[in-house]
């Protein structure tokens, strides 16, 4: 039995074929095939300068980060000696 990802799938996949034929048609069959071009890069074009739109907003609506006043320093981390308790174990 199929799963419900696995019908969605299905579906979208049923879909697109659907929407590939009738893009096929239009482009070469269609009086208006000159729409079929024109149409889908009208919508690119527009789609890139709408991400390139929302990233300049995003950039110029955002503050910039405290500055640092001094590096903090790194220190290496202490090697613990092993305890009494863990040689007896050791030992036995």
């Amino acid at each position: 039995m199929a799963t419900k990802d696995q019908m969605m799938g299905a579906g979208i996949l049923a879909v697109s074929l659907v929407l590939i034929i009738v893009y096929i048609y239009w482009l070469f069959f269609s009086p208006y095939s000159w729409w079929a071009i024109v149409i889908p890069v009208f919508i690119g074009v527009l789609a890139v300068l709408g991400i390139a739109g929302w990233i300049g907003y995003t950039m110029a609506t955002t503050p910039p980060p405290k500055p640092l006043d001094e590096l903090p320093e790194f220190k290496e981390p202490e090697k613990k000696e092993p305890s009494e308790s863990s040689e007896s174990h050791k030992k036995n």
